[in-house]
């Protein structure tokens, strides 16, 4: 059996699922933003995106802009809510959120995990690299 810490783990991904749930309810659940944070997610990676010269295991976030020009980086507990909201994506990459959060590029990008699922969770950039600090990585 898998131990439910480790990352790709069905169990790990049911946790990251539940603490969002939980925190579409309680946005301000210490307990359930410390799992998320600690979690590992995929990182869509489009078709038509190189990879960053010069950084070995770097990742370039897929910028998504709505009508509305918010600017979002998409990240999924699973390849199943990736697979349902960017159907046209096939490749991603597994990152702890927590670590994205170390090196978020900008206040007015914001990250939302699990688009287009019934807990979709939107965090603006502040916050993002606060996830950091809930792992003892920031």
């Amino acid at each position: 059996m898998t131990e439910p810490n480790q990352p790709n783990s069905p169990e790990a991904r049911d946790a990251a699922q539940r603490a969002l749930h939980q925190l579409a309810t309680d946005s301000n659940d210490a307990v359930a933003l410390g799992t998320l944070a600690a979690s590992e997610v995929l990182v869509p990676v489009p078709e038509n995106v190189e990879s960053p010269d010069g950084e070995p295991g770097g990742i370039q976030l897929p910028v998504f802009e709505q009508s509305d020009g918010v600017r979002l980086v998409p990240v999924f507990t699973s390849e199943e809510r990736l697979a349902v909201a960017l159907p046209q994506i096939h490749s991603y990459r597994m990152v702890q959120l927590a670590l994205l959060g170390q090196g978020w590029p900008a206040d007015d990008l914001a990250l939302s995990i699990d688009a287009g699922s019934p807990d979709t969770l939107t965090v603006q950039g502040r916050g993002v690299r606060a996830l950091a600090t809930l792992t003892g990585g920031g």
